[in-house]
């Protein structure tokens, strides 16, 4: 039996959250084209007979605007250390660029391994990513490189081969049919913020968080309360929309996409309320689950 734990760091947007999708192959972590998006600590178990990998997809590593930011900052940052091996992701279409190279310097002084991950290869040609490849092995001392395409799977089970040979521990951390650590009402949260980054797609900045108030089981039913936190009152109009139809929108999709996860019929309230510069409140941000340790 191998085991161990590997995080996975990068940049905003680079695809870490359908990377962590894909190896799992199941949906455990929310995906958008809105850049930081992982907002919190999300752990997805890899099984095989004689292995479990335990991933842990981490907020992307950005220069902060508010007390959220840093908080995320601090947890990513804090997550590349005490693991087996740290998987290194980044868009490589787009190159690279200052926010990649601000990570490599902060793991200059850490000596856990690192497997540079090549996203999104679907998007490039044999020779460009040769010279992707090229660029890369000349600005930092990675174990592997490992390129691969997160939405269509491609190379996904090399990349788990590669990890396995870093893997130091004997034990089994989670019951083999576990793929997630995440709570069912964070997840419900987690489903409910998606849906709404996908409906309203550029017309809200990227200043929401869902928090779940309710989970409870009945006989034939799971009720369920969420309620999506906005730091203004034109943004929460523009999220409930003329007559509440944006609203029933988002409902109805995270209702379907739950029932599916819960495997029960699910009676979903989503309640909207605007809460004031709420990521640079110490309240807020630890009664929504992002713990500051400052």
């Amino acid at each position: 039996m191998r085991s161990g734990f590997v995080s996975i760091i990068g940049r905003p947007n680079v695809g870490k959250s359908t990377l962590v999708n894909a190896i799992i192959n199941k949906k455990i972590a929310i995906t958008s084209n809105v850049s930081g998006t992982t907002r919190n600590i999300i752990q997805g178990i890899y099984n095989e007979p004689n292995y479990q990998i335990v991933f842990v997809d981490t907020p992307g590593i950005h220069k902060p605007q508010n007390k959220l930011g840093k908080i995320l900052n601090k947890q990513a940052i804090a997550l590349t250390k005490d693991v087996d091996c740290l998987l290194f992701v980044v868009d490589a279409p787009a190159g690279i660029g200052k926010g990649d190279m601000f990570i490599l310097d902060m793991l200059k002084s850490n000596d856990v391994p690192v497997i540079l991950v090549l996203n999104k290869i679907d998007e490039l040609n044999n020779q460009r990513l040769l010279q992707i490849i090229a660029e890369y092995k000349d600005i930092y001392h990675f174990v592997e490189i490992v390129p691969v395409s997160a939405k269509t799977h491609d190379n996904i089970p090399h990349l788990i081969e590669v990890i396995k040979k870093y893997l130091r521990d004997e034990v089994k951390y989670f019951p083999e049919e576990y793929y997630t650590s995440s709570s069912l009402k964070f997840m419900v949260s987690e489903i409910v913020r998606e849906k709404l980054l996908n409906v309203t797609e550029d017309e809200i900045p990227h200043s929401i968080t869902c928090y779940t108030t309710l989970y409870e089981e009945l006989p034939n039913v799971v009720k369920i309360f969420v309620d999506i936190i906005v730091d203004r009152d034109s943004i929460k109009k523009i999220i409930i929309g003329k007559n509440g139809n944006r609203l029933k929108q988002i409902g109805t999709q995270a209702r379907l996409e739950i029932e599916e996860l819960v495997g029960k019929k699910v009676y979903l309230e989503l309640f909207v309320k605007a809460i004031k510069n709420w990521k640079e409140k110490e309240k807020y941000l630890i009664e929504l689950g992002f713990e500051n340790n400052e």
